[in-house]
């Protein structure tokens, strides 16, 4: 193949639709038919990236090898495709403003009225083929957030239809995910909204190639070819999304209803092989036939909204299968626990999980939770912030340092064991300024992280400002605490663990972006297992 295939997806009706998971879903099978195929995301809010925003606004931020903060959907690809994503792969309005506005400073526009079109369309247009053109993929997969009719999607829908027709007959095709909403009072599926949405798609002058309902029942075959007639499609263009009992089921679903093969006939590709979707079935399987349960206390501070811990709650569905077990993963919010209360709630778990955050909000009941860990002998985990709250924990209660902190906390604790980087502490910018991206950790041999690994050297992905203070690390190894995991060039400490527990570790980088199907990180996997012992 020399001309790279595109595929667009744009939503209508209403947004959180699953527009990620069908883009990831038909990259699945196209990759299992034999096609290098990759997906990227196009924002329309106007941060530059998701890395400046509450996990309340917008679920987690999810990070790459090269350190871009992404948005949650390129987890998605990651976890369907097991292939890593880079900056290229998500791209905001912010990003694409910024740019433009700096090359006009820069001259490059030689005098031009700067406008949306051509100037934005034209920035959105190249960013939307930097991957087409690096030669590695046959079909690239773009998403465009947001629904259209939205004022902010305006650029996106536009920069769509000008490309599809440049890149010319069976190069580029839509694919449009609606609604088609039961309601019970009638007792029947309603095709107008998904009518009017696609209607909107024709007034920016796209016509959609497919279109994809979503729906809580079965589209007869009446409703097809309504929808077909009336949206303008074929009939075996219109495709039926049905509620999943889980994401992972959903390219099977798409397979049943012939989405590749539509697709890859739009495109004027061969279909190849069957997708070859063996292992795909035996995690699935897995998934489905637990042999027993285990209950995994996830302490956090944004746990009202299940998005905040997207990558670490999918980590575990990949663990549990891995070990064949059912894991419920039951959210306990920080800021209410205590001294007094935390036995109460953590007393029935299995095993319990201190997550990743920013700023002093719950952290004394993450400490609290630690400690409850450690004395009572439940395996445990700590994630990034969970890492530094445990040697907090155990710099205070163990080596009898009272008031020790992070300088994140408390700018003035008398025993700061986690403090700034060095090169953080003159930062006034909070976006992109972080320790991002993959950094290498040694890891020491004959210690728990190095059974979990097996191996002596591990890349994983970073996101923090505050650091282990190695001024105290003598003073913490003396009083059992093992720093087993050492980044190589810079000296800092990653992988805290403790000896005489049935599991107690704790990272400063974040594993559960790094977990898919075909390859469930193995901290989590080992720490199911830890779980399942325990609970025995």
């Amino acid at each position: 193949m020399n001309q790279t295939k595109y595929i667009f997806v744009t939503g209508g009706v209403t947004s959180s639709l699953g527009k990620g998971i069908i883009a990831a879903s038909l990259a699945k099978l196209l990759q299992a038919r034999g096609y290098r195929t990759t997906i990227q995301k196009f924002d329309p809010y106007i941060n530059v990236d998701p890395g400046t925003l509450n996990p309340y606004e917008h679920g987690e931020c999810f990070v790459t090898d090269d350190g871009a903060e992404t948005d949650l959907d390129l987890g998605h690809y990651e976890r369907f495709l097991n292939v890593p994503t880079s900056q290229a792969n998500n791209v905001t309005t912010g990003r694409v403003y910024l740019s433009v506005i700096e090359k006009e400073r820069r001259g490059e526009f030689l005098g031009k009225t700067v406008q949306v079109v051509p100037h934005i369309t034209n920035e959105i247009k190249e960013r939307m083929q930097l991957l087409g053109k690096s030669g590695d993929f046959d079909i690239v997969i773009t998403e465009i957030g947001g629904t259209v009719g939205d004022i902010e999607s305006l650029p996106y829908i536009e920069s769509v239809r000008q490309l599809v027709w440049e890149l010319g007959e069976n190069n580029g095709i839509v694919i449009h995910l609606t609604l088609v909403p039961y309601l019970s009072a009638a007792g029947e599926l309603k095709t107008k909204p998904t009518q009017h949405s696609v209607k909107t798609l024709m007034e920016s002058g796209i016509k959609a190639d497919i279109l994809v309902c979503r729906t809580e029942h079965e589209l007869s075959d009446d409703l097809r070819q309504k929808l077909a007639l009336f949206c303008n499609v074929k009939r075996e263009a219109v495709i039926q999304s049905i509620d999943a009992s889980t994401i992972y089921e959903v390219p099977n679903l798409m397979l049943e209803e012939g989405l590749d093969i539509v697709a890859l006939k739009k495109l004027n590709l061969p279909k190849k092989a069957a997708p070859d979707l063996k292992n795909w079935n035996t995690f699935l399987h897995r998934l489905k036939h637990p042999k027993q349960t285990v209950n995994v206390g996830l302490i956090g501070k944004y746990v009202e909204l299940q998005d905040s811990y997207k990558s670490i709650l999918e980590a575990f569905i990949h663990a549990g299968a891995a070990n064949q077990t059912k894991v419920n993963v039951i959210s306990i919010h920080s800021e209410y626990l205590d001294a007094n209360s935390a036995k109460e709630q953590l007393k029935d778990l299995d095993g319990i999980l201190v997550a990743p955050g920013f700023g002093g909000r719950g952290i004394e009941g993450k400490i609290e939770t630690v400690r409850y860990a450690r004395e009572n002998n439940i395996p445990f985990f700590g994630i990034c912030l969970g890492m530094q709250m445990a040697v907090i924990e155990y710099a205070r209660n163990v080596v009898k340092l009272k008031d020790a902190n992070s300088t994140e906390m408390n700018e003035e604790t008398p025993y700061p064991v986690i403090s700034i980087m060095e090169e953080q502490k003159n930062v006034t910018d909070k976006g992109g300024t972080m320790r991002l991206g993959a950094w290498k950790c040694d890891i020491t041999e004959g210690t728990l992280a190095h059974t979990v690994y097996g191996k002596n050297q591990i890349q994983e992905r970073h996101r923090h400002r505050y650091e282990f203070n190695n001024e105290y690390r003598k003073q913490l190894e003396d009083a059992g605490l093992t720093a087993s995991g050492v980044n190589p060039d810079t000296g800092l400490v990653e992988i805290i663990e403790l000896k005489n527990h049935p599991f107690f570790i704790g990272v400063q980088y974040h594993p559960e972006y790094k977990s898919t199907v075909a390859n469930p990180h193995p901290i989590f996997v080992s720490f199911v297992a830890a779980m399942v012992k325990h609970k025995k």
